[in-house]
């Protein structure tokens, strides 16, 4: 007897959500375990692919609810029954496709079901019955999967429409939840996941009550936070996020709910805690801290001076460490956090924020860091969370400190604006009006965007001039800034070490310490070395070194910016300039290398390498002597001082060699070389093919007449003209025909060896100048602050429209202070960028730690009887010690409690005295206005405390209000 088919059970809505393929019917008055996820859910009735299966599915879902026995659906012919599971687009035969839904089927009983519909008979008795895969679980209480299953053996696989199709014929086995498995996309493969990640899913109030859950590798971070939420029946309006505790048994935030659970490396068995936002805004996470073990136990007993905390070093993070140092050591601010000001102000639902995220994390470093308990504390999660929301900082790379404050400020600003919905404001220019009016208008539209504790501690707002240097159009705007980057005063002068190059072989060469123009001409360099040498300029030529070959040659009206620090610069004296050869009644000056050969890397040693090295020479050679022979010898004569001579004993062994070398063949050794033995008569040069390479050097200079006779002084080494680069021979092209000749001089390593001193050839001697250090005068911060209010034009790049001439203008630009902040944040640009170069600038900036007066500097019409407004004292220092590659960041901060300086290095924390501040190394500078100290003094301002500000307590505003 056929058993009628029976609806697998509902489905609710996650099971929904992850099987698009399956659509919804409307809701089910009953209560039923979902057989997708095994919640308890209002069950949702399917609809298959079939019409007809659906009705069918409907129809027994609609009994079950009334309690009464279900219809069959009448079966579909054998034939149809197999086609369709087997064969088609639904079948089991069809590729797999990544995201998609498979389901298990007990082998034994698909077995059975081909047997019947291959049997042709409809009422045989090997009809199969309900689909029953109780073999496959280890029990029927938690129906998980036996361990070990064999896809072949132990189950087939089929597709979710051939699933479908069979439970709506077949039904399935009362109580057996469907074995669904996802397609994950694995690296050049595609794979049914059997055992997919089992994750213990808990409450962060309920620790001890888990539940088991299964999610496929590729379900994301937010799959498992919805289907927390679900399981947790948290209500929508509720915010939650996840943690998952780790191997060590601490806790890491799950904060990208798009990576996978692959991705996220959770493993099955591992605890995932789901904390729901407090009514106060708050994260409970203070009881996750219970499970975590970053805190030592020296730290739970120590108690020392609030904020007088390190900061660990993840790698390179040192930048981090000094910006937060700085922020720490503001005492609003601070305070701020600490008397958790900023509940009431996190603002979630700005587009321009991250959530509220970075005003949680860094409250929690400041809470840490201020309560007295810690040493030192990791800051782990506030790196991760910058890192989150601004990419550039992700990694373990340096950065800059200003530019992490930049970004620390902005962010913080947007997480506490209180401006939830930001209105839409047009800047206006002043067309005239008092700069009063202007800048009351600029600032008050301003704070209609933009209203938080970071514009009322930080923002300050500049007067910009621009005048057109054509129409003589003035516009003048007002714009907010949260900290002023002021130049440096940059010297004209830049030192350049050369290395001269006397003709005079016996004289060594000579290093040189000049101090140029910094927009000079090479001329200029060679007028500079002249001074120290002797040598007229004229006789000068100035070269770029690298890696044994020439890698510029400069011609006199070239620029010096050209030239980098870290470029090796050689300035070779000669007796001429470099001219066209043709023609020229001058020396000719020629480029010379020196190459080694060397046996290459194959099994016959047939063929031999050439390699540069030693430094090349610029060598004068008087025309008259430019042949093979004659270069041959000034080039002896050149090298004497470190390439000795052979004796006459060489010559006789070199004699008796050549005889033997000639008995063989008239041109020995390798074809490659410039030999200057005899060349066959239809030869012309020192090789086969020369003439044809080279044809204007050989036949204009070097001749292709007699070489000299065979019985000669023995040569320690062959020359060969080769191309700039010193590694092949020259080209047939016009433009390396006609190009400036170069020589290599080839050694084989025998007679280099013997021949060659490379101790001396490797020798120099420091002029004096050398120990010459351009002294650096310190320069007042004050000087810089002028630099910052100085009119300046606009660079090409970036121009500015005129709306009188219509068009792009150069126009000039003047900045000057109108209102400056509670807390003055100045950046000294030390790094300097240009086009050929970058360098950083180490002048000594003298910057008072009391009694910094801008009065001088503010052009807003200033409140006589209150000083304090204009004047600023020292609270905090960000230092970069080192270059523009490397270096490292430290921080001088002033404990606002003790009013006691300390220096941080990362972890290390120390006392200083306030002599010890000032640095060359001093970056940004922190400034707290003087009557802001003293408003944030309590009654009792003799023992150092200070008050507590009230939460919402408006800025002051006295700085605007001077009628």
């Amino acid at each position: 007897m056929a058993v009628a088919p029976r609806l697998f059970g509902g489905l609710c809505f996650r099971f929904r959500d992850q099987n698009p393929e399956v659509a919804v019917e409307g809701r089910l008055p009953i209560s039923h375990s979902c057989v997708g996820c095994r919640g308890e859910r209002t069950a949702m009735a399917t609809v298959a692919a079939n019409p007809a299966a659906a009705a069918a599915a409907v129809a027994a879902a609609v009994a079950v609810a009334e309690d009464r026995e279900p219809q069959r659906e009448e079966l579909p012919g054998l034939d149809s029954q197999w086609r369709q599971i087997e064969n088609g687009e639904s079948g089991r035969e069809r590729p797999l496709r990544a995201g998609e839904s498979w389901f298990l089927v007990e082998k034994h009983w698909y077995k059975q079901w081909e047997a019947y519909v291959q049997g042709g008979d409809q009422d045989s008795s090997t009809f199969p019955g309900c689909i029953n895969n109780a073999t496959l679980f280890q029990d029927e209480i938690n129906w998980r999967l036996k361990e070990g299953l064999v896809e072949g053996e132990d189950y087939v696989l089929l597709p979710a429409a051939a699933w479908h199709y069979l439970v709506s014929w077949y039904g399935l086995e009362h109580g057996q939840p469907p074995i669904e498995r996802k397609v994950i996309e694995l690296p050049n493969i595609q794979k049914v996941e059997v055992y997919p990640v089992e994750l213990l899913l808990v409450r962060h109030n309920d620790l001890g009550r888990s539940h088991t859950v299964q999610f496929s590798h590729t379900d994301s971070i937010g799959m498992v936070l919805r289907t927390a939420r679900e399981r947790f029946l948290v209500e929508p309006q509720e915010d939650t996020r996840l943690w998952a505790k780790n191997s060590e048994g601490s806790l890491d935030r799950l904060y990208d709910t798009h990576i996978t659970v692959l991705d996220a490396a959770l493993e099955t068995g591992q605890l995932i805690i789901m904390e729901t936002r407090k009514k106060d805004g708050t994260w409970p996470s203070a009881q996750l801290h219970v499970m975590n073990k970053h805190m030592s136990e020296e730290d739970e007993d120590f108690k020392g001076q609030p904020g007088i905390c390190g900061l660990t070093n993840l790698g390179n993070t040192c930048f981090m460490n000094s910006a937060l140092q700085c922020l720490s050591n503001v005492p609003q601010l601070t305070e701020y956090f600490l008397n958790n000001c900023y509940l009431e102000e996190l603002n979630f639902r700005n587009p321009l924020g991250m959530k509220g995220e970075i005003a949680e994390a860094y409250a929690d470093l400041v809470k840490q860091a201020w309560s007295g308990h810690h040493r030192s504390i990791v800051p782990h999660v506030f790196k991760n969370k910058v890192g989150h929301f601004a990419s550039q900082f992700l990694g373990y790379q340096q950065h800059d400190s200003q530019e992490l404050l930049s970004f620390l400020l902005d962010g913080l600003h947007e997480d506490l604006n209180r401006v939830k919905k930001k209105e839409y404001v047009e800047l206006c220019d002043a067309a005239g009006r008092p700069d009063q009016e202007v800048a009351q208008e600029a600032w008050q539209n301003h704070k209609r965007r933009n209203d938080s504790v970071i514009v009322d501690t930080f923002h300050g707002l500049f007067k910009s001039t621009l005048v057109c240097p054509d129409c003589g159009n003035v516009s003048v705007t007002f714009d907010p800034f949260c900290y002023l980057s002021v130049p440096l005063p940059i010297s004209h002068k830049r030192v350049l070490e050369v290395f001269f190059i006397p003709m005079d072989p016996r004289r060594k060469p000579e290093q040189h310490r000049l101090v140029v123009p910094k927009k000079g001409k090479i001329s200029d360099l060679c007028v500079a070395l002249s001074k120290h040498t002797g040598i007229s300029p004229e006789r000068m030529m100035v070269a770029d070194v690298f890696s044994h070959r020439f890698y510029k040659l400069y011609q006199l009206e070239e620029p010096l910016s050209s030239i980098l620090d870290r470029d090796d610069i050689f300035v070779y004296e000669v007796s001429g300039r470099i001219e066209a050869i043709e023609g020229s009644r001058e020396d000719i000056v020629v480029p010379v290398y020196l190459r080694e050969r060397t046996p290459a890397r194959d099994y016959n040693n047939s063929y031999y390498g050439l390699m540069l090295f030693g430094h090349p020479l610029l060598v004068s050679v008087p025309r008259d002597r430019f042949t093979w022979e004659g270069l041959y010898n000034v080039l002896m004569y050149r090298l004497s001082r470190y390439v000795s001579k052979p004796n006459s004993d060489d010559e006789d062994d070199g004699d008796e060699k050549e005889d033997d070398e000639e008995d063989k063949d008239d041109v020995p050794g390798p074809s490659t070389g410039g030999s200057l033995r005899d060349p066959e008569p239809e030869q012309a040069g020192p090789s086969s093919g020369v003439t044809n390479r080279c044809p204007f050097l050989l036949d204009n200079c070097l001749g292709t007449s007699q070489w000299p006779p065979r019985r000669r002084r023995k040569q320690l080494f062959t020359l060969q003209t080769v191309n700039s680069n010193g590694t092949s021979d020259r080209t047939t092209s016009p433009e390396e025909v006609h190009a400036q000749p170069y020589i290599a001089i080839d050694w084989e390593p025998e007679m280099k060896k013997r021949y060659y001193d490379e101790v001396e050839a490797e020798g120099y001697v420091k002029h004096d100048c050398v120990g010459y250090v351009m002294k650096k005068a310190p320069v007042r911060l004050q000087e810089c602050i002028e630099l910052f209010t100085t009119v300046e034009t606009l660079e090409k790049e970036n121009p500015w429209y005129c709306p009188s001439c219509k068009q792009h203008q150069l126009a000039t630009k003047k900045l000057d202070l109108w209102m400056l902040p509670e807390i003055l944040i100045i950046h000294l640009k030390r790094f300097s960028y240009t086009k050929f170069s970058r360098e950083k600038l180490d002048t000594l900036v003298e910057f008072p730690i009391r009694d910094l007066d801008f009065s001088e500097f503010v052009i807003q019409p200033q409140n006589e009887s209150n000083p304090e407004l204009y004047k600023y004292d020292l609270i905090a220092v960000s230092n970069h010690y080192g270059g523009m590659r490397d270096g490292h960041y430290t921080t001088f901060a002033c404990n606002k409690d003790s009013g006691q300086w300390h220096y941080f290095d990362d972890n290390s924390v120390s006392p200083v005295n306030e002599n010890q501040i000032e640095s060359k190394a001093a970056y940004v500078l922190f400034y707290q206005r003087q009557d802001v100290a003293r408003r944030l003094l309590s009654p009792a301002g003799s023992s150092g405390a200070p008050a507590s500000p009230a939460c919402n307590s408006p800025p002051s505003s006295e700085f605007m209000d001077v009628n």
